[in-house]
C-alpha cells in the first residue's frame, strides 16, 4: 500500500497556533538497497521515530480494563484483570506451533490468521499497527513474551497515566467483578448506553467503546473524547502522548489517521442501526440467554437498566442506538501532547476521507482473512527496523537484504 497522505488530511497547527507541516523523518542515505538493510541497527539515526507503543483499545492502561461504565458518581471498572482482552488472545497461545522457522510453520498451518492466533475480534490498534510494521504484528502474536514487556517501556506507561488523568477529570472509576465473558461485554455495553445519555444531553464523553463489522472482521475500539464544538458540532478528539517534544513522522502519523477515520466509521454505523444481535454473537461467540452475575445486575438497575440476560441487554442497547438521534462525528482532531508535563505540542484537524480508509481496510483485513502473506516494511523504510524488538529474527528483512544484494550483484556484472 502506499505511504501517502490522504489529500483530505488538515494541517497541522502548533501549541502558538501557527499551522505547520513536518517532514516525513525517513532517511536518505547515498546507499545501495543492500547496503541499507545491512547497516548495524545502533548506526542509524537516533531521531528516528519509533513505533506507535499503543495502549490498546481494549484499555488505555496496562493494570486495568477500559471496560466501565458511566455513571452520574462514576465509572465502573472490570477487575478481571482484563478478562476480555485475554479472553480474545489465550488462545493463541495454547495454540502456538512447535518452534522452527516461522515461514514454514506458517505455510503448515491452513488456518487463516484470525483463527491461527484465536482471535474472535480486531482492536482498531491492531490494524494502525500494520501500518506501521506488519510483520512486526505477526512476531508480536507468535512471541507474546516478548509483546508484553512492551507493557513496561516508560513511554507507554507515561501515555497511559495521561489518558487516565483525563478520563478522572470527568469520571471516577469504581471497581466491578465479573463472572463471564458476557459480564465483561455488559460493562462495556452499560458504559456505551450511559455515554449516549451524556451526548443526547450535550455532555462531553471520554473512552467511549465503539465496535462492529468492517470488511467481515468485527472491530472494537475506544474513541478517546467526544464533545459538541462551539458550532454545536460533534467531534472526535483523540490523544496521542509524544516522549519528545515533536510532531510524529509521517509514517506514525498516516496510522493515527487511520485510527480516528475507523473510529468514525465505527461509530456512525451503530448510530446510524447498522449494527445488529447477530453479527455481535456470531462473531464474539457470546451466548443472548446467560443471565449476568449479581454486581453486573445491581449496576444495571443503578442505572435505570432492566436487565436479566445478555440478550436483553443486546436488545436494549440497539434501540438506544437506534434511537438516539445522535449526529454524525462532523469534525476529527488529534492532540499531541508532550509526556513529560502534558503541555499541548499541537493539533492537527483530520478530514474523513472515506474513498481511502475504506481501501486501507481492505488490504490490511485481507492478511487477517488469510488472503495474502503478512509484509514487512519497504527497503525506504527499513529504519524502522532501528527500535523493532524482532529485527534479528526478521525473515522478511534477512530476505529483502538478500534480494537487493543479488540485484546488486547482477546489475554489476553488467
Amino acid at each position: 500500500m502506499d505511504n501517502h497522505r490522504p489529500e483530505g488530511v488538515g494541517g497541522m497547527v502548533d501549541a502558538d497556533g501557527q499551522t505547520c507541516r513536518k517532514s516525513s523523518g525517513t532517511m536518505q542515505p547515498e546507499l545501495s538497497d543492500a547496503e541499507l538493510l545491512a547497516l548495524e541497527l545502533d548506526l542509524f539515526c537516533g531521531e528516528c521515530d519509533k513505533p506507535e507503543l499503543n495502549e490498546g483499545d481494549d484499555g488505555h492502561t496496562s493494570s486495568r480494563s477500559a471496560e466501565s461504565c458511566c455513571t452520574g458518581q462514576g465509572t465502573v471498572e472490570d477487575t478481571c484483570s482484563r478478562n476480555e482482552q485475554s479472553s480474545n488472545q489465550s488462545e493463541q497461545k495454547s495454540e502456538m506451533p512447535p518452534e522452527g522457522s516461522s515461514t514454514k510453520r506458517r505455510k503448515q498451518d491452513e488456518r487463516i490468521p484470525l483463527e491461527r492466533f484465536g482471535r474472535k475480534y480486531l482492536n482498531v490498534t491492531d490494524l494502525t499497527r500494520q501500518v506501521w510494521c506488519e510483520q512486526q504484528v505477526v512476531y508480536g502474536l507468535e512471541l507474546p513474551h516478548i509483546e508484553q514487556l512492551r507493557e513496561e517501556v516508560p513511554v507507554v506507561k507515561a501515555g497511559s497515566c495521561l489518558h487516565l488523568a483525563r478520563e478522572l477529570e470527568i469520571q471516577d472509576i469504581v471497581p466491578i467483578n465479573v463472572e463471564s465473558r458476557e459480564d465483561s461485554w455488559a460493562v462495556k455495553i452499560l458504559n456505551l448506553l450511559s455515554m449516549i445519555q451524556f451526548l443526547q444531553a450535550g455532555e462531553r464523553v471520554r473512552e467511549l467503546p465503539v465496535f462492529g463489522e468492517l470488511e467481515g472482521i468485527f472491530l472494537v475500539g475506544v474513541v478517546d473524547e467526544l464533545c459538541y464544538n462551539s458550532k454545536g458540532e460533534l467531534e472526535l478528539c483523540e490523544l496521542k502522548t509524544r516522549g519528545q517534544r515533536t510532531y510524529p513522522s509521517a509514517a506514525q502519523r498516516k496510522s493515527h489517521l487511520f485510527q480516528v477515520n475507523i473510529y468514525k466509521l465505527l461509530f456512525e454505523a451503530m448510530i446510524k442501526g447498522k449494527l445488529n444481535k447477530e453479527t455481535i454473537t456470531d462473531h464474539l461467540r457470546l451466548r443472548t440467554e446467560q443471565p449476568f452475575s449479581s454486581e453486573i445486575l445491581m449496576h444495571a438497575q443503578k442505572v435505570g437498566f432492566s436487565i436479566n440476560t445478555f440478550g436483553d441487554l443486546l436488545d436494549l442497547m440497539l434501540l438506544n442506538l437506534t434511537y438516539a438521534e445522535i449526529p454524525n462525528i462532523d469534525t476529527m482532531k488529534i492532540e499531541y501532547c508532550y509526556q513529560a508535563d502534558a503541555s499541548l505540542i499541537g493539533t492537527e484537524v483530520v478530514y474523513f476521507e472515506e474513498e481511502w480508509v475504506k481501501s486501507e481496510l481492505k488490504h490490511y483485513c485481507s492478511f487477517w482473512k488469510g488472503q495474502r502473506e503478512a509484509k514487512g516494511v519497504d527497503i525506504e523504510e527499513a529504519w524502522k527496523c532501528r527500535s523493532c524488538d524482532f529485527a534479528d529474527i526478521c525473515e522478511w528483512r534477512h530476505s529483502k537484504a538478500e534480494e537487493a544484494t543479488q540485484k546488486n550483484r547482477a546489475n554489476k556484472s553488467k
